[in-house]
């Protein structure tokens, strides 16, 4: 049985488990005649805030499924991945995005999950790189991590998975959550708070183009702070599920490449959803990615769905990817 530290999840969520409980509480679990498992007349998909990367794709996603599957499936804003693990765990919803290096401190009982472990989620499969990004405007004097000291920073939500990632990174640069002024913002109120000069920096971990800088570098000159091929090859040697990341020029109206490093989006799934219809849930979601009307959707492919997978996989999944995969 899973063990939870968490009850984060939004109202919206809360809503989901309502709709749930109102048809019948209907879960993988319920048993049909003959004490069958019998699948869920309602999916929910549980994706992030609303300027981040997880909600358009959710929404697009849960369009695919309900046409593919027949079950009405809705994607449900949130708070993230730490979020999604612990209401997956609670039964509060059936599939969620969330990122690899979450996923696994979540199955091992780590860093936010610290003690506690998940082990009634599994992964469909990997989506995107969650590319991880400080971003500052060109006149705040901000250009490496070093001059984060002193200075307000958005990091996430406290247990975050963008929290971690802003202290594993202010870690491999000598400095400490203690070194800066911590604000602990989602992206949409870090975006504010730049444009409105309250805060210096945001740490922002999500698929780029993501919504909330898009938003600021309508108004501002966004400066992404680089991370250098040394401290990249140094966070990827202790902390493995890390890769070096690049973010294009012309992004957010960047005039050069900016190297940083990222982590991976992945689709996860309570595992009481029988295999037949996770099966069916990941064929859809990687056969009908032209029905995705976002720039990572050409980042989703099965070939290579189950690369940096830290968790099981669900035999659904697995059972499409071996078949497609040969």
């Amino acid at each position: 049985m899973a063990k939870r530290k968490f009850g984060l999840f939004t109202a919206i969520a809360l809503a989901g488990s309502v709709f749930l409980a109102g048809c019948g509480g209907d879960t993988a679990t319920d048993s049909g005649e003959g004490g069958e498992a019998k699948d869920p007349e309602f999916l929910s998909v549980l994706t992030g805030g609303t300027t981040g990367t997880y909600y358009p794709l959710g929404g697009a996603m849960a369009t695919i499924i309900e046409n593919e599957t027949g079950i009405d499936t809705t994607a449900e804003v949130s708070q993230a991945s730490a979020a999604n693990m612990t209401a997956l765990a609670d039964g509060d919803a059936q599939i969620a995005f969330v990122q690899t290096d979450t996923a696994f401190y979540a199955a091992e009982g780590s860093n936010m999950f610290e003690g506690e472990v998940i082990d009634t989620v599994s992964a469909i499969g990997a989506l995107y790189p969650e590319t991880i990004q400080l971003v500052t405007t060109a006149n705040s004097g901000i250009a490496s991590f070093e001059d984060l000291k002193g200075k307000k920073v958005s990091v996430g939500a406290p247990a975050s998975g963008t929290y971690i990632n802003a202290e594993q990174l202010l870690e491999i640069h000598g400095m400490t959550m203690e070194d800066i002024e911590e604000q602990n913002l989602d992206f949409a109120e870090s975006q504010e708070s730049l444009q409105g000069g309250q805060i210096d920096a945001a740490f922002i971990t999500a698929g780029t183009p993501t919504g909330a800088v898009e938003s600021l570098s309508a108004t501002a000159d966004v400066s992404i702070v680089p991370v250098a091929d040394d401290k990249a090859a140094e966070l990827i040697e202790k902390y493995p599920y890390y890769a070096k990341d690049t973010i294009a020029s012309g992004t957010y109206g960047l005039t050069e490449d900016v190297p940083t490093v990222s982590v991976l989006a992945m689709l996860v799934v309570q595992n009481d959803l029988s295999e037949d219809l996770v099966y069916d849930i990941t064929k859809a979601i990687y056969e009908n990615t032209d029905q995705i009307q976002h720039a990572k959707a050409k980042l989703i492919k099965a070939e290579t769905a189950l690369d940096g997978i830290g968790i099981d996989v669900h035999p659904g999944a697995q059972k499409y990817f071996d078949e497609v995969n040969k």
